[in-house]
């Protein structure tokens, strides 16, 4: 037995002795420590969807030397797959994608065109926890991307080089306080995947027409847009071409 610890259950039982400060301190370390890494990453993918998820996945496994940074505005990583359509459990995944779920040693029925898993959140909790995992993969939840940074390049383009961050509690306050300033994050790539339209859905897509670089969403095919250093993906990438909804199945 440890010192100070007690695993029986007779009564007994112990938790090893532990100070608050310990606590704080452990967490506080680690993820400013992060931060200040982070600041300087190599890609940003914001939204920890199954569309952003998957992107993290395939790029960090396939390569290990880039830093990748995910943002998620929600408390619960994950997006809208954790469910399937109209808040049943099981989860439609239309054929070729069906690669990536052995990939990931998720069980299905397959029902020809498509393959069926009994419920949306084991794909996704196991995709989740493959993502955290790698080593070159970190995720910063409860952050929201306020705005996008772009600079010219050197033939005078403007090209997207990073987001700018703030804690979602702090973002959805503005009109309430004051001085909140933001944080940010540079990288020469920033996939966004932020879902379609809603509070903090297509933000991206939503920003480039603020911005004044996209007329208005719908208006062009995703091929079509020139922006160097933003990628879209997922539900937002429709909401940007204007393409339909896929409906109740999911293709990460």
């Amino acid at each position: 037995m440890k010192e100070g610890v007690s695993e029986n259950y007779d009564g007994t039982y112990r938790f090893a002795p532990i100070e608050e400060a310990q606590v704080s301190r452990a967490m506080i370390k680690r993820y400013f420590e992060t931060m200040y890494d982070r600041a300087i990453s190599d890609v940003v993918i914001v939204g920890a969807g199954s569309a952003g998820l998957s992107c993290a996945y395939h790029l960090a496994t396939s390569r290990p030397d880039l830093k990748i940074t995910i943002i998620e505005a929600n408390v619960a990583p994950g997006g809208g797959a954790w469910l399937g359509g109209q808040l049943m459990s099981p989860m439609v995944i239309r054929k070729p994608a069906d690669a990536f779920l052995r990939e990931l040693d998720v069980p299905y029925e397959d029902e020809g065109p498509f393959v069926v898993v009994k419920h949306a959140a084991l794909f996704t909790s196991t995709l989740l926890s493959r993502v955290l995992r790698l080593p070159n993969v970190v995720m910063m939840n409860a952050t929201a991307v306020e705005d996008l940074i772009i600079h010219e390049d050197f033939r005078g383009d403007q090209r997207v080089a990073g987001v700018v961050t703030n804690w979602t509690l702090v973002a959805l306050n503005h009109d309430t306080q004051s001085c909140m300033d933001p944080n940010t994050i540079t990288a020469p790539v920033v996939v966004s995947a932020t879902g379609h339209d809603g509070p903090m859905g297509a933000f991206s897509a939503k920003r480039l027409v603020s911005a004044g670089l996209l007329k208005e969403l719908g208006n062009m095919r995703g091929l079509d847009m020139n922006l160097p250093g933003l990628i879209m993906t997922g539900m937002e990438l429709s909401e940007h071409d204007g393409s339909n909804r896929m409906g109740p199945t999911f293709v990460p």
